[in-house]
């Protein structure tokens, strides 16, 4: 089936695979919530997307991931974006095209994201490996200070134990000896933090509504008018920045996002490579 093969007879504001994503979704964020608080279980240390070398590591997490968020805010906002853009697409593809596009760009998203974890975990690993050839306390602190947000409130504790105790000791080699062990703590929580969203999908439901209707205007606060193309590359350009400058407070997984427009721009070209004006 080719796009102009297919023309839905009405435009359908809740089509079935959009409705279906946004009650699932809607479901485990209650879930979450609700056997967090009571059973102590959560679906997000669970079934989130961990790096492979994780203890907590399963394969079925590259499409669970996408089915559980962080807070209210983060689901709101992408079951938002994905009504409004996915609705448009399902409408002009088809369910079974548009699920097809979904879960393509959300797994796409969580490969883009699981190399980039590789990549940051190798350059972390290497420098506890340049550390543990000559242990010193202040590269001690400023190893744990840079690559400390990962750490939970139980090690953190630990850690600072430790510290003092070789603060009180400076000269002890047995303590130099041990903070080896602590350092290589820190290459252990960064594998060990989970990443859930369907916002890999949602970018690559955004991509694919810009270039299928690129001169459509989207309002944005509602006010500003800017044609979707325009919009869907200022944003790519955006997350491109937000992911190399690495800040260390943020916590967006902005390669995943990226990930999921890359995925979604092959899928259609491969789509459309018969019919390759359709976009433009």
């Amino acid at each position: 089936m080719s796009y102009q093969e297919y023309r839905p007879s009405s435009f359908n504001l809740l089509p079935p695979v959009i409705k279906n994503l946004l009650i699932i979704n809607g479901l485990l964020w209650l879930a979450e919530t609700v056997f967090t608080e009571r059973l102590g279980f959560s679906f997000n240390e669970h079934f989130g997307l961990y790096y492979p070398l994780s203890q907590y590591f399963n394969p079925v997490q590259y499409v669970s991931y996408m089915f559980l968020h962080g807070s209210f805010m983060h689901l709101l906002s992408n079951m938002f974006a994905l009504w409004m853009f996915g609705t448009v697409l399902e409408n002009y593809w088809g369910p079974k095209r548009f699920l097809i596009y979904f879960f393509v760009t959300g797994i796409g998203a969580a490969i883009i994201q699981t190399c980039m974890a590789w990549y940051g975990i190798n350059q972390l690993q290497h420098a506890v490996d340049v550390y543990a050839a000559a242990p010193d306390m202040m590269d001690f602190i400023t190893l744990v200070k840079q690559n400390g947000m990962y750490l939970n409130a139980e090690t953190v504790n630990k850690m600072n134990d430790f510290l003092t105790q070789w603060q009180n000791v400076p000269e002890s080699s047995q303590l130099a000896g041990r903070s080896i062990e602590y350092a290589n703590m820190l290459v252990t929580a960064k594998m060990d933090v989970p990443t859930v969203g369907a916002s890999g999908a949602v970018f690559g439901v955004l991509l694919a509504f810009g270039m299928l209707f690129p001169n459509t205007l989207i309002y944005l606060y509602f006010a500003i008018p800017i044609k979707a193309k325009y919009f869907v590359i200022l944003y790519g350009l955006f997350e491109l920045f937000s992911g190399v400058s690495n800040n260390p407070g943020d916590n967006v997984a902005h390669f995943a996002h990226l990930g999921g427009m890359l995925f979604g721009f092959f899928l259609i070209r491969y789509w459309n490579k018969r019919n390759r004006n359709q976009f433009y």
